[in-house]
């Protein structure tokens, strides 16, 4: 999937690394919105030379991946995601890359405060939902579901599961336990295509409860099975999905409603975005 963006009016072209699940940016795009050079592969040389640092890690930062040329042909650029972006722009010494530098300094300043106190990350969070016009409520079962992740995902670490590929499995066998859909089948079935979209931001309160069941059981259930590897770990995903999976289909029994939405919140005025919520639809 691709997609082309737009900063001051300059062409970003940008491709989803799928199995990355990132944005990745053409680093030549990038560099001729911020300098005006008429040669981009030169500047290019040159900030690296002036930047030893930056120049011993490029291989890292950046990766050729195939896009569209101006001529309409497909070919590889070379490409970094938005870290790797950042990094590349500090060392760009134009007037008009100062604001992102600006910015850096500020994200940078940001993180150290939340190192010294974690509770001005969770702060930061909630007033981003806020601003989205999600609920009180919801927003609180949002971040309860955030720390119940993060919990379950240090486990998976001290348990030897990897990180990424491994993660993505073991949580489809959870969504899929707990909803009978995998979570890109949910997407799907919410009418999230945008691959950057948040399956839980689009969750409505019942369904953030169900997946918090599933993730928290899967927890309890591998320390004391003292689950270890990715085989075991697998095993126990199924269990605690299926914990998770049996409640919801005990409460649908009884309320005679499904508790799986096919809502989403991603282009809704900010009352019905509330409303919606608010009413678990």
């Amino acid at each position: 999937m691709s997609n082309v963006k737009l900063f001051e009016k300059k062409q970003i072209r940008s491709v989803w690394h799928e199995a990355e699940q990132k944005w990745y940016f053409a680093v030549a795009d990038v560099v001729e919105a911020l300098t005006n050079s008429g040669d981009i592969k030169q500047y290019v040389k040159r900030i690296r030379q002036r930047d030893p640092e930056l120049n011993s890690n490029w291989g890292t930062i950046c990766t050729p991946l195939e896009m569209t040329a101006a001529d309409g042909r497909r070919r590889k650029v070379l490409c970094a995601n938005a870290e790797g972006l950042l990094r590349i722009i500090q060392s760009i010494p134009s007037p008009k890359a100062e604001p992102f530098k600006r910015w850096l300094a500020k994200v940078g300043y940001e993180r150290l405060e939340e190192i010294g106190n974690p509770e001005l990350a969770a702060k930061r969070i909630r007033e981003i939902y806020r601003a989205k016009g999600y609920s009180e409520v919801w927003i609180e079962k949002r971040m309860r579901g955030i720390a119940v992740r993060d919990e379950l995902t240090n486990e998976w670490q001290k348990r030897g599961v990897k990180e990424s590929r491994e993660f993505a499995i073991l949580t489809a066998e959870i969504s899929k336990a707990t909803y009978g859909l995998t979570p890109s089948e949910y997407k799907e079935h919410k009418n999230l295509t945008h691959p950057a979209d948040n399956l839980r931001d689009h969750m409505t309160d019942l369904e953030l409860i169900f997946t918090m069941l599933g993730e928290a059981s899967t927890t309890e259930i591998a320390r004391n099975k003292n689950a270890l590897g990715f085989s075991e770990n697998k095993k126990v995903a199924k269990e605690g999905g299926t914990i998770a999976g049996n409640a919801r289909k005990a409460l649908e029994k009884k309320s005679g409603r499904k508790v799986v939405s096919k809502q989403n919140f991603k282009e809704l005025p900010e009352k019905e975005v509330r409303k919606l919520i608010a009413n678990g639809k």
